[in-house]
C-alpha cells in the first residue's frame, strides 16, 4: 500500500466506525466458529499497523506476522505485541507451531497468489482450526480507492468460495457486511466513472 494509507490506517482503525464494525462482526463470527475457553492459538496474517491486535488477543495466545517494517513497528508499540517479519505465500514465521484461529482481514487481496496463500495458511490450522477472512467485494466496484491500495482483486461470495474450496479448505460460513451502504457505495462509484 501507499505509505499514505499506511499512515490514515494507524491514525483512525482504533475508532472509525468501519474498523469498529468489522471487529464486532469478527468477535461475533468467533463465538459461533470457536466457542469456548480463551486459550486458542491465534494467528493475524498481515497485521497491518496493529489495529486488531488487542481485540484479537482477547480471545487466545496471540501471534502475529507484517511484511511492511513501518507497519510492523507501529503494531508493536501499539499493542506491546511482537509482530514477526512475514509475507504470504511463502515466508510465514512461526514454523513448528499451528493454530486454532487464523485471521486473514483485508489482506487477501494484497497478495498476487490468493491461492497458494491459503494453502500454507491451511498448513497451520489444527485440525479442527479455522480461518476468518475479510476481503473487498463487487469487482464491478473497482475504483481509485482499490489502486492506492495496492489491491489485486475484488471477491463475490462464489469466487472466494471457489478459491478456499481449491486451497483445501470447507466454507463454513460466507457473506458480505456492511450491506446498509451498499446504496451509498454504488451512488459513489457511479459518480466516480462519470466524472
Amino acid at each position: 500500500m501507499d505509505r499514505s494509507v499506511y499512515s490514515r490506517m494507524a491514525a483512525t482503525e482504533e475508532a472509525h466506525w468501519w474498523f469498529a464494525a468489522r471487529r464486532r462482526i469478527i468477535a461475533s463470527l468467533i463465538r459461533q466458529c470457536s466457542p469456548g475457553t480463551d486459550d486458542k492459538e491465534i494467528l493475524e496474517a498481515g497485521c497491518g499497523t496493529g489495529g486488531n491486535l488487542e481485540f484479537l488477543g482477547q480471545f487466545g495466545e496471540l501471534s502475529a506476522f507484517e511484511l511492511d517494517a513501518a507497519s510492523r513497528q507501529l503494531a508493536q508499540e501499539k499493542s506491546g505485541i511482537a509482530v514477526a517479519e512475514g509475507a504470504l505465500p511463502d515466508a510465514i514465521p512461526f514454523a513448528n507451531k499451528t493454530f486454532d484461529l487464523i485471521f486473514l482481514l483485508d489482506v487477501l487481496e494484497h497478495v498476487n497468489q490468493d491461492c497458494e496463500s491459503l494453502q500454507s495458511l491451511a498448513q497451520r490450522l489444527e485440525p479442527d482450526g479455522k480461518i476468518v477472512i475479510t476481503v473487498p467485494a463487487m469487482p464491478w466496484m473497482w475504483s481509485k480507492h482499490d489502486e492506492i491500495h495496492h489491491h489485486y482483486r475484488r471477491y463475490t461470495r462464489a469466487t472466494l468460495t471457489k478459491l478456499a474450496e481449491q486451497s483445501g479448505l470447507k466454507v463454513e460460513n460466507i457473506g458480505y457486511f456492511n450491506c446498509l451502504l451498499f446504496p451509498l457505495a454504488l451512488l459513489r462509484r457511479i459518480q466516480s466513472k462519470i466524472t
